[in-house]
């Protein structure tokens, strides 16, 4: 048999009570994430106990700008019904409007700076630090992300200018190399040069016989004039002056 339909009514039982409003409870909360998640839907829940105890669920916890909205749609669909009926109000109406929503954010921006937080609850101070610490998350991201693009830049530039060095080295490698290559040939023509300076100069044959013959011609004339026979001798070596004699 399958199970029979359960009449709905209020539970009399208080123990049986509670336990069915914590399941339901779950329940419900567990179907507004699915919608919100499946559906990429923005949903707000609110769920009073019979203690006034509350419990509420809202898409990334911002339920007060999803209130919000809702406030404006409904206002806005308050408004239309009204200038449906009285359309000399209208201008009154907006200005009444746009003022609620200057103090909500004002108010807002008041508790964004730490200011005006006495009179909040234990639940709206959590709300608060929860958008709060959203908002940090979303800033801190986005600083890592310019970080990262900062320093993948700066690798790019420093990996442009090294290839750029190894190219000025090659080029100072290859211009060494063709200064080299030219002084060579220099250099060597300098040495040939310098072992030609060097080499001893061939000497003049020395003809003796007519040198034998000018000193025995000259002899006789010699002997009557010993300073000029001593001079002659000075200027031949010794070994030719003992043959002449």
């Amino acid at each position: 048999m399958g199970r029979g339909r359960v009449q709905l009514k209020r539970i009399e039982n208080k123990i049986n009570r509670q336990v069915t409003f914590s399941k339901r409870k779950s329940g419900l909360l567990k179907k507004a994430n699915e919608i919100s998640v499946l559906c990429d839907a923005e949903v707000a829940l609110l769920v009073f106990s019979t203690k006034g105890k509350v419990f509420e669920y809202s898409t990334d916890s911002c339920m007060e700008r999803i209130l919000e909205r809702y406030e404006r749609y409904s206002y806005a669909e308050r408004q239309l019904d009204a200038n449906e009926i009285e359309q000399n109000g209208s201008w009154s109406l907006e200005h009444a409007k746009l003022k609620a929503r200057i103090e909500v954010l004002q108010r807002n921006q008041r508790h964004y700076m730490g200011e005006d937080i006495e009179n909040l609850n234990r639940r709206e101070l959590q709300n608060l630090e929860q958008q709060l610490d959203s908002a940090l998350k979303h800033i801190r991201s986005r600083k890592n992300q310019l970080m990262f693009e900062s320093i993948s830049e700066l690798q790019k530039k420093d990996k442009a200018l090294q290839e750029h060095n190894n190219l000025l080295a090659k080029k100072v490698k290859e211009k060494e190399k063709a200064v080299v290559q030219q002084a060579l040939p220099e250099q060597q023509n300098n040495c040939q040069d310098s072992s030609s300076m060097l080499l001893p100069q061939p000497m003049e044959p020395l003809n003796i016989s007519d040198t034998y013959e000018a000193g025995s011609n000259t002899g006789r004339e010699e002997e009557g004039n010993p300073a000029q026979h001593h001079a002659t001798n000075a200027l031949l070596p010794p070994w030719m002056i003992s043959h002449l004699e």
